[in-house]
């Protein structure tokens, strides 16, 4: 085991006694002042509360230009954009409660949005400016958009030909356009240029809707997870037990707020917690995000599965090239950080890399590994104080805890504040969600005689082999060790005899070659560390594994193609 020592001073010193005294009433008390001015508005304590106190001339966000060039926005500044865009949205006509969208890449006018937004109480969607005309059809028109923010270029490629098909859509905001191209397609620098800079919040009740996220399913339309206001204290808590935010600090954050980490993490969290928040406008490129680390003092970078491991098939030392000695912590979020991955952090960085946990439906980290805390590599970590987490079996549609050491589904017991509240439009998937107190994830896992939880698999891709029930997580895990293996995907194939085999996607690390010897050496491998039974019988080499661009490996994709089937819904699936 081992654990963060660069710097001493954890916000989170003593998780045992926390969990012990924590309570979500008690930290609602202790942000009393602030909800009794505006309630729970999550722009007004964002935003407007730092730019009415110290950090008014804080640098809030920080964009990094294709060119390395940087564009900086206090807090102050923030607060008058999101005003005037607040007051946009009235001059529009929207009500409360209706939505706006965005649909544009990582440019400061969708973060004005999605604050402004929600300093108005409309709800906020964001999506991935890389989805095709369809993708963005399905979620407009389920998501009842009246507003969506885009780009001249995205307008023109995706957007112009669905306006018909889409009857409520009463407005689109053009970032680039200097004029209005119709009555519809609007100028938002012009808009923003003519709009007030002071905007009177609304008085925000705990349950007001704020945040839209729509998450894929294995077929049909995609799910869109509603949340509310209330939200932020899950935003606050996570930003200061997790992420370990310190004044001062510059954090960045690499998903795009298509995501809901990039919405939750990426816009929220940071500037909840008064610290600098550096957006990166382009793509993963690896010198360039090492350079990033190092000219921006980075102390703390949330990142993906998918980019470690990216990163990992290079043969850089960043401690070696780059002066990265300001950065405290490094966490990940996606796909469950395989341990080797952490133990590369330890090597590579001085810094173990931290797993976290949590779902598009959570709204929040719900279990992670945490700073001061001891690591155990490959574990998913501990709960977060006033989150109750629990292994269960469910049998006739009712709960029964397990113990220690056995696998069984990852639930959560209801009451942390950014549980979502529904599946829009789809009370009964909504319902099914939950038995009793109980949320139940869709996740299997275990938790050990230590109170870590360790990562099984999704319900849905554990493979039933000659009587075992194997998780693809761990098989994928013990071929990470071998030295050939750069990433590993792993599925159930349908073979009578046993039930299913185990089937291994591999892409063969740098300097590797594909070979029917290699194949036996790796197969070899496995059985001897797992087991003939659990062990994979098939391998395949391939180039790469297909993944969601929030690095969670696509396995039912691979298994539908494998055996032929209908792919469902691969609109998130990542671009190579």
């Amino acid at each position: 085991m081992d654990s963060i020592k660069k710097k001493a001073g954890f916000n989170l010193e003593d998780y045992n006694r926390e969990v012990k005294t924590f309570s979500w009433e008690k930290l609602k008390d202790e942000l009393q002042p602030v909800f009794d001015f505006k309630g729970y508005n999550i722009g007004f304590i964002a935003v407007d509360r730092q730019a009415e106190g110290e950090l008014k001339y804080k640098t809030a966000l920080r964009f990094i230009g294709k060119d390395k060039s940087k564009e900086d926005i206090t807090y102050a500044e923030l607060k008058k954009l999101t005003s005037k865009f607040a007051n946009v949205l009235e001059y529009l006509g929207l009500e409360k409660g209706e939505s706006v969208f965005s649909f544009a890449p990582r440019i400061p006018e969708l973060y004005i949005t999605a604050l402004g937004t929600l300093k108005f109480l409309g709800v906020f969607c964001p999506l991935f400016s890389v989805f095709g005309p369809e993708p963005v059809f399905q979620r407009l028109s389920r998501g009842n958009a009246k507003v969506l923010l885009t780009t001249s270029s995205l307008y023109e490629k995706k957007i112009k030909q669905l306006e018909k098909r889409l009857p409520d859509l009463e407005y689109i905001l053009l970032a680039d356009a200097k004029e209005d191209i119709s009555e519809k397609a609007l100028s938002f620098s012009r808009l923003l240029e003519n709009a007030s800079e002071e905007f009177d919040i609304p008085a925000t009740e705990p349950e007001d809707p704020a945040l839209l996220h729509f998450t894929s399913g294995t077929t049909g339309m995609p799910k869109g997870a509603l949340h509310v206001h209330k939200a932020v204290l899950t935003h606050y808590i996570t930003g200061k037990f997790v992420l370990d935010f310190k004044p001062g600090d510059t954090f960045w954050c690499t998903a795009d707020p298509g995501w809901v980490t990039g919405t939750s993490y990426g816009i929220i969290s940071p500037l909840v917690n008064g610290v600098t928040n550096v957006v990166d406008t382009e793509e993963f490129e690896a010198m360039r995000w090492y350079g990033i680390l190092e000219e921006q003092n980075i102390n703390i970078w949330y990142t993906a599965p998918t980019a470690i491991r990216r990163l990992m098939r290079l043969d850089i030392k960043p401690k070696d090239a780059y002066n990265i000695e300001n950065l405290r912590a490094i966490l990940s979020v996606g796909e469950p950080l395989h341990a080797e991955a952490v133990l590369w952090g330890k090597e590579n960085f001085d810094l173990p890399i931290l797993d976290s946990w949590w779902q598009t439906e959570t709204g929040g980290i719900m279990i992670s590994n945490y700073p001061s805390m001891e690591i155990k590599p490959g574990s998913m970590g501990k709960p977060l104080p006033g989150v109750e987490a629990k292994i269960a079996e469910i049998i006739n549609g009712k709960i029964k805890i397990l113990g220690s050491g056995v696998q069984g589904q990852l639930v959560l017991k209801k009451g942390w504040p950014s549980m979502f509240r529904a599946y829009l439009h789809d009370e009964t998937r909504y319902s099914k969600c939950f038995i009793d107190d109980w949320y139940i994830t869709g996740d299997l896992a275990k938790k050990d005689e230590d109170g870590y939880f360790w990562f099984i698999g999704r319900a849905d891709d554990i493979i039933k082999t000659s009587g075992h029930m194997v998780g693809p997580f761990e098989v994928e895990s013990c071929l990470m060790k071998h030295p050939a293996v750069a990433e590993a995907a792993v599925i159930g194939k349908p073979e009578p005899s046993i039930g299913e085999l185990v089937k291994a996607f591999i892409v063969l690390s740098k300097g590797k070659e594909a070979s029917e010897k290699l194949k036996l050496e790796i197969i070899g491998f496995a059985r001897k560390e797992m087991g003939p039974a659990v062990a994979p019988k098939e391998i395949e080499f391939v180039n790469s594994v297909p993944k969601t661009r929030s690095g969670k490996i696509l396995r039912r994709l691979l298994k539908a193609r494998e055996l032929g089937l209908p792919e469902g819904d691969i609109s998130t699936l990542e671009k190579n």
